[in-house]
């Protein structure tokens, strides 16, 4: 299939509009028109709801909008390693949330440099969730997640355990006043709301993980943060750990494809082992 129908699909749904989307892509209504009724000629279903207002999603559109994403991903993937072929015996693509880059992952791509230079590294931040199925599509190699599903075709490996601390930068007397709540995912937004029933409604919240470090340490607060991340601020006193306050736990886990070149991701794996052994130690 020409991954332009899958494109030119995936701007029409967006955009909500044939015309928007002629626009967006600098092509002739007329040839938007064309590429949707081949798509929907070789899908035997119609995809889009024509009216005056726009172009909605039929059911059947809503089911192709997933794989019109992973074909145009997959496309994307195979541009970029026939692209660096050249220049790099090899090419990892590699996913982790956000929050375990700092003082984390950056150490093993570091590492990985070092190691082994002649692979070339793409790295990209995002949820569990859509990173694991960005492993099932293909378009990403490994993978480091709190938690993760377990779909078929895929192994799950633990690294180590995340700390998460109550830390604050603020009088105790006001600690729970200038609470910050940062999502740390399903599993921790469900033992917190057990734990902490006070703090249901906070009076803010962030779900930019290790970004509200930066929030404490320029304005009054305490959060749960990673104790890998608050460590040296509270030995310099930026931050401080209210006793007998709680702790959580997040396991820390790479995922990896079942079927894979034994040769070429072995090395790879053993070194973030190594790294995440260090870092547990530490």
């Amino acid at each position: 299939m020409d991954i332009n129908l899958a494109r030119t699909f995936l701007i029409i749904a967006e955009t909500g509009s044939f015309i928007d989307a002629a626009r967006r892509m600098n092509i002739a209504q007329s040839t938007v028109s064309t590429r949707m009724q081949t798509l929907e000629d070789l899908l035997g279903q119609p995809l889009f709801n024509r009216s005056k207002t726009g172009a909605g999603l039929t059911q059947a559109g809503v089911q192709f909008q997933k794989h019109a994403l992973a074909l145009v991903r997959v496309w994307q993937h195979a541009q970029l390693e026939v692209g660096i072929a050249e220049q790099h015996r090899d090419h990892l693509s590699f996913g982790a949330v956000a929050s375990l880059w700092d003082g984390f992952l950056l150490r093993w791509v570091g590492a990985m440099r070092e190691t082994i230079p002649d692979i070339a590294v793409t790295a990209i931040a995002g949820d569990g969730p859509g990173l694991t199925q960005r492993l099932v599509e293909g378009t990403l190699d490994l993978a480091v997640v709190y938690r993760p599903a377990q779909p078929p075709g895929l192994l799950i490996e633990h690294l180590f355990d995340e700390e998460l601390v109550l830390v604050t930068s603020t009088e105790s007397k006001r600690q729970r006043a200038d609470y910050v709540f940062v999502d740390w995912g399903p599993e921790f937004q469900s033992d917190h709301a057990a734990a902490f029933p006070e703090f249901s409604k906070p009076g803010l919240s962030l779900d930019l993980g290790a970004q509200a470090l930066g929030y404490l340490l320029h304005s009054p607060g305490s959060a749960y943060l990673p104790m890998r991340l608050v460590k040296s601020h509270i030995s310099r006193g930026r931050l401080r750990l209210p006793k007998g306050e709680r702790k959580f736990v997040s396991p820390v886990y790479m995922v990896y494809p079942e079927t894979r070149d034994e040769e070429a991701y072995e090395p790879i794996l053993q070194l973030l082992r190594k790294t995440a052994a260090r870092f547990a130690r530490s």
